[in-house]
């Protein structure tokens, strides 16, 4: 730690970001870059024009468990928040149960990861019986499907795969693929590089 001209420590400088002056679209990116740079323990004062409640949502999100985030409080126009980090980066942990999930949960996305600082993009499909995905192109990037309850058909270019709880199903770049789901419905979760999202509506048959 640095000392003054009488050889004693000095205090380490106050950390401050002031984004007020930012552009809105700008501020969080801005916030989460100045926060992963700081060293574990060390801490940085956020002055905002509002109380940054959606913000700390953010964080609760992307790093529960790992910071610490203390409202100094302040007024319209002038509002602060102590930031500190506790963890080199952000911690493993639970997303979700799937017993968890309603059974009776309409068909599509029941279920998307979270965090925004991240590599990867996941959901859960559910299809009642009978519904399906109709045939289609994938995307450029390759899908691995983990079939979660249920039953169904996994249509391809050369013909249809029974699919089966349990079953792990690797769908290559830009194949054919549909999906029927079977008397008891069906359920499966995809895992694949983070992309921008594709909405595939079930159509019901």
């Amino acid at each position: 730690m640095p000392t003054d001209s009488s050889g004693r420590l000095d205090s380490p400088t106050p950390r401050v970001l002031d984004v007020r002056d930012m552009p809105k679209p700008r501020r969080h990116p801005a916030i989460f870059e100045f926060y992963r740079a700081l060293a574990v323990d060390e801490s940085f004062t956020l002055i905002n024009d509002h109380e940054p409640r959606h913000l700390r949502g953010e964080f609760e999100t992307d790093h529960p468990g790992g910071h610490e985030w203390e409202n100094l409080g302040g007024t319209a126009g002038d509002w602060r928040v102590r930031i500190t980090k506790r963890a080199q980066a952000a911690l493993p942990r639970v997303l979700v149960n799937t017993r968890d999930l309603p059974d009776d949960a309409p068909a599509g996305a029941i279920w998307s990861i979270a965090p925004q600082q991240r590599d990867l993009d996941s959901n859960i499909i559910s299809l009642p019986p009978g519904d399906s995905i109709g045939t289609h192109s994938g995307p450029d990037l390759d899908v691995l499907i983990h079939l979660l309850s249920g039953s169904g058909i996994l249509a391809t270019e050369l013909g249809d795969v029974e699919l089966t709880a349990g079953d792990l199903v690797y769908l290559p770049r830009q194949s054919l693929r549909g999906f029927t789901a079977g008397p008891e419905g069906l359920r499966y979760l995809t895992v694949h590089r983070r992309r921008e999202a594709v909405v595939l509506n079930p159509v019901r048959r």
